[in-house]
């Protein structure tokens, strides 16, 4: 499933490109006019998303679950969703702990065992 900013710029591309009527390159994609025209409302998380940064950064190895307890204590009223949605868009993710390097089990040295 393609998303509408994808479809967006397919149509815009159609237009400029290719002279195209914005009728003629919705129905080319598959993309309904009014999803082409539609403009968000919603005021843009920038201060969210910085915070959530911020917190993923301080504390690496907490996921967007825990990250989203922290700014529920500090009085985010954001959902766990839109949480979730800002943190797959910014490439958060936890941060894989590495492995512990295994001993090396080495024979008892010659010298030692002659005497």
């Amino acid at each position: 499933m393609v998303r509408p900013a994808v479809k967006r710029a397919a149509v815009a591309h159609l237009q400029a490109r290719m002279g195209l009527s914005e009728r003629r390159a919705c129905h080319i994609v598959g993309a309904d006019r009014k999803m082409i025209r539609y403009r968000s409302i919603r005021p843009p998380e920038t201060e969210l998303r910085q915070r959530l940064r911020d917190l993923a950064n301080e504390r690496r190895r907490f996921g967007y679950r825990r990250l989203f307890i922290l700014l529920r204590r500090e009085g985010e009223p954001s959902g766990i969703n839109r949480i979730y949605r800002l943190y797959r868009e910014e490439g958060l993710a936890v941060r894989k702990r590495r492995a512990r390097r295994k001993a090396i089990d080495l024979p008892p040295a010659k010298s030692l065992i002659m005497m």
